[in-house]
């Protein structure tokens, strides 16, 4: 197997003296899924606030292709290659799909003025890689459907070379052609190498896309799976019993596991 690309290893952090995630270690390897699953509050959202540099971990380490990364902040982050789609997805609505993909960071003349022409031509570029149906260069994407919309949020990470992508609730609200397309975006972004943390509620959803999954209860991780050894009463069982099945490698927040134990 791959090495992986990011470890996150004995994460902890509190606020006002709830451990919001308690000792959980997790990994994504290149071109894999890694679904993280579990009820609200479960911790899974802030686990990986940590590593987008949103929160700064209490303990534990975070390692990049092995070696031991410092992430205190978005910036940080993002020079680790680490890019976060949010569920809102972060686009100026009035903007067009170049506008957004190099917002904040737009490519200029040698004048110094802001090249739309070489925005435009990247972007389609890029689209031309990952969603080759993609035609509404002009519209303001406010003006796009979901799944265009989630397009042009992936394409901004990948042309700033995200290696590693996570997805909050990527099909959320989409229909059921929208939520293919994104699909087929995580598909493309596999065939990349890119590792996907993929945030989720919806075990339809993470039995469709992920190759692994990881569920946590209470702030502790119940444990991780192989999407294609378990069941989905299964992965049911482990979110809200905290019952470990066969199939899985049980965490500390298992039925029984170290926590119990202790």
């Amino acid at each position: 197997m791959a090495a992986p690309l990011v470890q996150m290893k004995d994460i902890c952090i509190s606020f006002g003296g709830v451990r919001a995630v308690d000792h959980v270690s997790v990994d994504l390897r290149p071109g894999e899924v890694v679904g993280l699953l579990g009820h609200n509050g479960a911790g899974k959202s802030t686990l990986i606030k940590i590593l987008s540099g949103a929160y700064r971990a209490d303990s534990g380490d975070i390692l990049i292709d092995g070696k031991k990364a410092t992430i205190h902040s978005p910036r940080d982050a993002r020079a680790h290659n680490i890019e976060t789609i949010y569920q809102t997805l972060a686009l100026a609505d009035n903007l067009d799909a170049a506008s957004n993909l190099f917002l904040g960071r737009e490519l200029v003349t040698p004048l110094g003025f802001v090249d739309d022409d070489r925005m435009e031509a990247e972007t389609r570029k890029i689209m031309g890689r990952l969603n080759p149906n993609f035609r509404k260069f002009k519209a303001p994407v406010k003006a796009l459907s979901g799944g265009q919309r989630q397009s042009v949020a992936i394409a901004r990470a990948v042309y700033f070379n995200a290696r590693i992508l996570i997805m909050d609730e990527p099909t959320a609200a989409l229909g059921v052609q929208e939520t293919q397309m994104v699909a087929d975006l995580i598909q493309e972004l596999k065939k990349q190498g890119l590792g996907i943390f993929l945030i989720s509620h919806d075990i339809h959803d993470v039995f469709e896309l992920a190759d692994r999954l990881a569920v946590m209860k209470n702030g502790q991780l119940v444990g991780t799976a192989e999407t294609r050894q378990v069941t989905k009463d299964e992965v049911l069982g482990m979110i809200i019993l905290g019952k470990c099945p066969p199939g899985a490698a049980p965490g500390p927040g298992a039925v029984g596991g170290e926590s119990a134990a202790a």
